[in-house]
């Protein structure tokens, strides 16, 4: 009975095999068509009733507004939903010529489609890609057992052309604990981020954003997946830094793990193996400077023999200590995400933690100094860790300070960071002659979002931010937000969502230069321009003209801004503040700059061509100003009393603005301030080359 039921199933796969080659040399193309891409437009309002003034009135009778605006429609960044619908349509008709197909593969792949059909937009044709992969790769467990009888009928067996292949669903094995965009499951030994707020764990090569040099096994980053419960504006990540007790925790990690296929799979390693990683890695572990003299290797030893919790020590030849995991479980690797989250959620946390570091600029211009070293290395032990922990705990998912300095009374406050390309930087580190004295600024340079969002420091203290920096809501009289990126040329655009608007409320929404007055509505001064929700008045310098109908609670409002390239390259950069004053304030350094604001009224010239388009609800209302100032424009909101509003930035809109020509959204503006501050950073570097002080 057994060679018979062998005989029928040989004769049974002879004939699946003919029947799926005769379905791959004749495809059949699907029965019914894709539905429609989703409409994600919304209905405009109906128009304003006959009595009131119309549209092409009010722009023909503003002062030097062209005749006509440009009628060229802009199509909105959607993404086809079709080529992912046809994608899944063809892996389903080549899983159905086989007919051994049982309910439980057919349940499998409808699965993996309404995961797939979950992710962002943005992300479709990759996720379909990956669900078509992982349909049409499937191979039967009947497949893999069965003996090859030479290595030629091997490689006829995976040379076949993936799209032409068809394989049975009911053979495939769901992964247990499907991670990542791809609900595949970890890949330990390669880079891999763990989200902190689903803990889920993503592989680097489906993560679309710069992540810059990394290494498996690390614990020194934040990192946001771009789902919209984890992080409404996409993906966020950010590496921090790294004391030498986590780069020698990652060092071992992947020591034990290339050992872990070694005949004698060691576990115990000794400096000689541990320093050599280090060093090779240096950049990929950490945000430190690198070590030029060999001091570090001493304090590498140190530190891990007296982290007896985390590095398990063996010393059978004096002099020689080994070290070793002592949780050996790599899988547990990660970012202490629950300790840093239930320290937050500890009233009775210390708020000052054992940092020593000074409260911040109580009076103007107070400068920071710098504490000497101790025996010209690193501050290791429990004092570190607890102020570690402490800069982590006050560290919202944006990055930025949940306590910092507000731009206030004359003086701006610039977030700074190590600048790892500075010249000098190791000299300085460990020289004990400038103990007590200021830290020069070009040591440090300016710390940058991954994300457009509300500035925290850039508003009034009297407004109140979203967790999530994108509403805002006023209090009693006008005052001001800012977002934390402005644009210099270029076409832009941004929208408003008035949440709340009760009675003796108002709003005025535009654009605002970086000097523009906070404690004053958007439109008060020469920096700023804005829109008002009652009688759609528009403002600038504190005067108003009728311009279009208000808005109110509901309405979605679209702002285009285009500034032409200026005439001198020098104003495409923004300035560096390497040649400003540091100063401390509750663990972070920040650029102290005072504002001139009277000469850089004198300095204002007109920037010819320049203009500012609103749109209501996807309907255009007109050219709001033409010709405006040159300079730095940040979007920027202003409320009267308990209204709120919320922004857009992109890159998805509600209503895309037409009749404006090409844009740009305002997210992409965090890409493009990185890539013009380092080659800002880069031209001070070389500008200033030989005059910086010898430590």
């Amino acid at each position: 009975m057994e060679v018979e039921s062998k005989s029928l199933d040989k004769n049974s796969e002879n004939n699946n095999n003919k029947k799926d080659t005769e379905s791959s040399e004749q495809p059949q193309l699907p029965t019914t068509p894709p539905p429609p891409p989703p409409n994600e437009t919304e209905t405009p309002p109906p128009p304003p009733p006959d009595d009131s003034p119309s549209m092409e009135t009010e722009v023909d009778n503003a002062p030097d507004t062209p005749a006509t605006i440009p009628a060229t429609p802009v199509a909105a960044d959607m993404v086809d939903l079709s080529e992912m619908e046809t994608d899944m349509n063809t892996a389903s008709k080549s899983n159905d010529t086989d007919e051994t197909t049982s309910q439980t593969g057919a349940e499998d792949v409808e699965s993996s489609q309404t995961n797939a059909d979950s992710f962002d937009e943005e992300n479709t044709d990759y996720t379909a890609g990956k669900a078509a992969q992982f349909g049409e790769r499937r191979i039967s467990d009947q497949t893999k057992d069965t003996k090859m009888d030479s290595s030629e009928s091997k490689s006829s067996e995976f040379d076949v052309d993936p799209d032409k292949r068809s394989v049975k669903e009911s053979d495939a094995e769901p992964v247990k604990n499907p991670q990542c965009y791809c609900k595949q499951g970890r890949k330990l030994g390669t880079v891999e981020f763990q989200c902190s707020s689903c803990y889920k764990w993503f592989h680097i090569d489906c993560i679309k954003m710069p992540l810059g040099k990394c290494v498996p096994f690390m614990s020194n980053y934040l990192f946001y997946c771009k789902s919209k419960k984890c992080s409404p504006n996409g993906e966020s990540f950010s590496k921090k830094h790294a004391s030498f007790s986590q780069m020698c925790y990652t060092a071992v990690a992947n020591l034990t793990f290339q050992n872990q296929s070694h005949p004698d799979q060691k576990f115990m390693f000794s400096k000689k193996d541990i320093i050599p990683y280090i060093d090779k890695n240096w950049e990929s572990l950490t945000t430190m400077p690198r070590r030029i003299k060999p001091t570090w290797h001493t304090t590498i030893v140190k530190t891990m023999t007296k982290d007896a919790d985390i590095f398990m020590c063996s010393e059978e030849i004096p002099g020689d200590p080994h070290f070793g995991l002592v949780n050996s479980d790599l899988e547990k690797i990660s970012p202490n995400y629950d300790l840093i989250k239930s320290i937050i959620m500890n009233k009775g946390a210390d708020p000052k933690g054992s940092s020593g570091l000074s409260e911040g600029p109580t009076s103007k211009g107070r400068g920071n100094k710098r504490k000497a070293p101790l025996d010209g290395t690193q501050q290791t032990g429990t004092k570190q860790k607890k102020s570690e922990l402490n800069s982590a705990m006050k560290l919202a998912p944006h990055g930025y300070p949940l306590e910092h300095p507000f731009n206030k009374d004359g003086y701006r406050y610039i977030l700074a960071e190590q600048d790892p390309h500075a010249p000098n930087r190791q000299a300085f580190d460990e020289s004990s002659d400038w103990a007590g004295k200021p830290i020069p600024g070009y040591l440090y340079r300016t710390s940058l979002g991954n994300d457009v969002l509300f500035a925290l420091h850039d508003r009034a203290p009297q407004l109140k931010i979203s967790d999530d920096c994108l509403t805002v809501t006023g209090d009693k009289g006008y005052s001001m937000v800012r977002a934390t990126h402005g644009i210099r040329c270029g076409s832009w655009y941004y929208e408003a969502k008035i949440d709340d608007m009760p009675l003796d409320t108002a709003t005025r929404i535009g654009w605002a230069q970086p000097l523009g007055n906070v404690q004053a509505p958007c439109g008060y001064d020469k920096f700023s321009y804005s829109w008002r929700s009652k009688k759609g008045t528009s403002f600038h310098q504190s005067r108003g003209k009728h311009f279009s109908f208000g808005y109110g609670e509901g309405d979605v409002l679209g702002f285009y801004i285009y500034l032409p390239q200026p005439d001198d390259p020098g104003k495409l950069l923004p300035p560096t503040y390497k040649d400003k004053p540091l100063v401390k304030f509750k663990s972070h350094l920040y650029y102290e700059e005072k504002d001139y604001v009277s000469e850089a009224e004198k300095n204002l010239q007109i920037s010819p061509g320049s203009k500012l388009i609103t749109y209501k609800n996807g309907e255009i209302q007109g050219i709001m100003f033409t010709d405006i100032f040159e300079g730095v424009y940040h979007p920027s909101v202003s409320l009267y009393k308990n209204a709120t509003v919320s922004v857009n930035f992109g890159p998805n809109f509600k209503y895309p603005p037409k009749d404006c020509g090409p844009y740009t959204p305002m997210s992409r503006a965090a890409g493009e301030a990185m890539v013009e501050y380092s080659l800002a950073d880069v031209i001070y570097h070389i500008e200033n080359e030989g005059n910086t002080p010898e430590f």
